[in-house]
């Protein structure tokens, strides 16, 4: 393993933070001025040494999970269809009074 300008510790308690505070990697690179590949790297191992899963990495910009962004969006796409629906409607009904 070659010398990182990081040791240990540090990266297991911004592994910690990650995993146990609900935060985003995005956020937290951000705010470590740290590159995103690098924490899923450090991640990535510390998962694997300590046999956790490894499903739930928030990934989005809103510090959401995949599932989680996928359900938001579903529930966002079923509304936008309902409302696009009602345009419609309303669209033929005021173009059936002007003729």
């Amino acid at each position: 393993m070659r010398n990182s300008k990081f040791n240990r510790e540090f990266r297991d308690s911004t592994v910690q933070l990650i995993l146990n505070n609900n935060e985003s990697v995005s956020k937290v690179a951000g705010d470590l001025d740290i590159n995103p590949k690098t924490l899923y790297n450090w991640i990535s191992s510390y998962k694997k040494e300590h046999n956790i899963a490894t499903q739930s990495i928030k990934t989005s910009h809103f510090g959401e999970t995949l599932d989680e962004e996928n359900k938001r969006l579903r529930r966002e796409n079923k509304l936008l269809k309902q409302e696009r629906d009602i345009l419609k409607k309303a669209t033929a009904y005021f173009a059936k009074e002007t003729l």
